[in-house]
Formats: structure tokens, C-alpha cells, sequence
């Protein structure tokens, strides 16, 4: 594939500036657009954009294929008429120049669950055959993620590896008791995906149809706390508890004279050779 000689430049969307205490997919994005073709620059970098988990890294995502719901846009759900103005005005003092990560996940939290509720409550809404298309063509990660995020919050965020050996070790009867009784917040994992999903694409294609590229990054390994490994537990060296037998990092070099512990898990790759 060949691309043409340009330039551009490196921002990550919660750099953006806003008053919501994290940049996000909203208005300032779209500016960011903006200034990208008046300043004659071809591409967008950005790092990776999965649900953060501990340490806010992009870096140790919850899943390789959901979206970080921190990046939804509250005035974008006040457009879509799923939260009210009032809402963003009842909103904490955040700090300028840097994330309070714990502060804007409890207040964006509490939005995106309004947001969720109001959905909910209005049958034919506009937006819900979206959401079933969505949640229908994106089933084969959705459905896993979402039962993974619920069981979590029901589990004060510990980690899956930490869980009740049922849970941990995805028995199938404990998955169906579990996923009976935390339906709704499973539902709302879902929603706030289809929202992450919904405002993403919008930037996206308002970026592509006027000449910039969006260059993603993606981590070379997974999350050992992520879907992906507990429901793949069988395609990483892992011991039959879930812990890992060995994870990854880089040995001393010219950038740290003791090297890097990164802590995720090794792929198997002789176990995913046998089912390719």
C-alpha cells in the first residue's frame, strides 16, 4: 500500500480541551478537524481508545474492541436528547490541565446512566433500532464485554482472576444465574458502547471527508484483567487459578537500566495454531 508524503500530528482525544475534566468526542474534537486541514497537516495520531482499566494506561484496556465510555460526549447526549442541559451545568469543578480520572468516571457514570434510563423509558426512541443493529452485528465481543464490565461492578471492580471460581472459570450455569440477575446493567454496557461506537464514527467520517487520516495505535499485548483473557484464558500461559505463568516487559536497555515489567499475559501460540 502506498500513502502519500505528509504530516501530522499526535493528540490523544483526552487531551482536547472541554469542561467535562477529560477531552472527549464532542465539539472540540470536530475543531481539532478544523484546525488539522487549515494548518495543511494529513493525519491524525491517536493511542489506543479501549476502557481504561487500573493506572488509566490506554495501554491496559479492559477489552482490544470496546470504547472508553470517558471519551462519550455529554453535550452530544444532550443532542440526541438523552440527558438535559441542567444535567451538564449540575456538574463538579474539574481541574484544568490535567484528568482527575476517578472524578470524571463518577460524575460521567452518573450521566451516561441517565442517559441509559432515558432510553430505556422512551419506546421508539430514534436511536433504538441503532442500538439493536449495533448490538446484533457486534454480538461476538458485546455480549462477553458487557457481562465482564457488570460482573465487575457487581465485584467492587476486583479483578476477574479474583471472582468466585464459577464466575472466574466462566461455568456456564453460574454465567446464566449472573447474567439473569445483573440483565439491566449488562444492557447498559451495551448502550454505552453503541454511544462510544455512535460518536466515534461520526468523528471519524467528518475527518476522512475533509482529507485527514486517523492513525491508531494498538498495545502488542492484552490485558491480563481484560475480557479478552478471561474469556480466552485457554489461548494464554496462564495457571489453572488464571494467574499468569509469565508476562511480558523488555530487558534493560539504553531507555531503563532496569528494564520493563509490563505484567501481561504471554499468548500461547501453540494453542491458537491448533484451532488457527
Amino acid at each position: 500500500m502506498r500513502f502519500s508524503r505528509a504530516s501530522g500530528i499526535l493528540l490523544h482525544p483526552t487531551s482536547l480541551p472541554g469542561p467535562f475534566g477529560i477531552g472527549d468526542l464532542g465539539d472540540e474534537a470536530f475543531k481539532f478537524v478544523d484546525f488539522l486541514v487549515s494548518s495543511g497537516q494529513g493525519y491524525w495520531q491517536i493511542l489506543p481508545l479501549g476502557p481504561t482499566g487500573q493506572g488509566n494506561s490506554p495501554y491496559s484496556a479492559y477489552s482490544a474492541f470496546a470504547g472508553n465510555p470517558l471519551l462519550i460526549s455529554p453535550e452530544k447526549l444532550v443532542d440526541d436528547a438523552l440527558i438535559s442541559t441542567a444535567a451538564l451545568e449540575d456538574r463538579p469543578k474539574f481541574q484544568d490541565g490535567r484528568v482527575d480520572y476517578q472524578k470524571v468516571a463518577k460524575w460521567k457514570s452518573a450521566i451516561l446512566a441517565q442517559a441509559f434510563e432515558t432510553f430505556r423509558s422512551e419506546a421508539g426512541s430514534p436511536l433504538t433500532d441503532e442500538f439493536v443493529y449495533f448490538a446484533g452485528t457486534n454480538a461476538w465481543w458485546l455480549d462477553d464485554y458487557a457481562a465482564f464490565c457488570a460482573i465487575k461492578t457487581s465485584h467492587d471492580q476486583s479483578a476477574w482472576f479474583q471472582w468466585a471460581k464459577p464466575l472466574k472459570l466462566r461455568d456456564k450455569a453460574a454465567l446464566a444465574t449472573v447474567s439473569a440477575q445483573l440483565a439491566r446493567e449488562i444492557q447498559a454496557e451495551k448502550f454505552y458502547q453503541y454511544l462510544f461506537f455512535r460518536q466515534w464514527l461520526a468523528l471519524k467520517r467528518y475527518a476522512n471527508e475533509n482529507g485527514v487520516r486517523i492513525i491508531g495505535d494498538i498495545p502488542i499485548f492484552v490485558a491480563l484483567d481484560s475480557a479478552d483473557v478471561w474469556c480466552n484464558r485457554s489461548k494464554f500461559k496462564l495457571n489453572t487459578d488464571g494467574s499468569p505463568k509469565f508476562v511480558a516487559g523488555v530487558p534493560p536497555d539504553y531507555f531503563s537500566k532496569t528494564g520493563q515489567l509490563w505484567g501481561n499475559p504471554i499468548y500461547d501460540w501453540n494453542a491458537m495454531l491448533l484451532d488457527n
